[in-house]
């Protein structure tokens, strides 16, 4: 007998559910009698259920499986759903395409936020309010470089780019700035510990012996001198 090769058969439409689910379609297609199509439509429901586990990790949804028969049958399924028939225009429709949301960035070292946090700081009316907006957009703008930067920024380019956002409404003094170090970033990085030894102990020299201090006590130099003198 000669052994059937899948590159001979006809494709799986839904391979989730498997060769097997497909033939025992075909099979409800060729009954003729539409109230046991309809008994066994229910019964494959059913067995589909026990033997596929992604059923199980969806959730129990028996449109979607409806949906689902319909698909493997090509839509060519004769049975008494308790569900509307679905359509395969519907089913097989390309989804909208999602634009992708562009924006002209001028300065994208900073981020786009930066950008509206300078439109909120033009909405402050109070000169002081508006100190305290430059000074926490140039911590920001200091921090957020340095995450994609090794070198660090300038407060004057800091200061500069504020300023150029904001159509020159935004601006301080760089001495002031410079002077009370007001763009500080928000975080510094940590400093990594140096490695101690296990238990804390000195290291020693090799063969275990520890180093001879002389302005330390003890004694022993003259012990030994004394022994040798008796």
């Amino acid at each position: 007998m000669i052994g059937e090769y899948n590159s001979q058969r006809p494709g799986i439409i839904l391979k989730e559910y498997g060769r097997n689910v497909q033939k025992l379609v075909e099979y409800i297609r060729s009954i003729p009698d539409k109230e046991k199509r309809t008994e066994l439509s229910y019964t494959l429901i059913e067995l589909i259920k026990q033997l596929t586990p992604s059923i199980k990790e969806q959730g129990d949804d028996p449109q979607r499986m409806w949906d689902d028969l319909y698909i493997i049958a090509d839509f060519n399924l004769d049975v008494n759903n308790p569900f509307p028939i679905p359509e395969r225009e519907i089913l097989f429709k390309k989804p909208m395409k999602v634009e992708y949301p562009q924006s002209n960035i001028r300065f994208k070292h900073y981020g786009k936020n930066i950008e509206k946090l300078v439109k909120e700081a033009l909405k402050k009316e109070d000169p002081q309010e508006r100190q305290d907006a430059i000074i926490y957009l140039g911590k920001l703008m200091k921090t957020f470089y340095a995450n994609w930067n090794k070198e660090p920024l300038d407060d004057s380019v800091i200061l500069r780019d504020i300023n150029q956002m904001s159509g020159g409404a935004l601006n301080m003094t760089i001495d002031k700035i410079r002077e009370d170090n007001l763009f500080e970033k928000l975080y510094k990085e940590r400093k990594k510990a140096r490695p101690q030894s296990s238990g804390g102990h000195q290291h020693q020299r090799p063969g275990g012996h520890r180093p001879f201090n002389k302005n330390k006590g003890g004694g022993g130099g003259q012990n030994f001198r004394r022994r040798r003198d008796q």
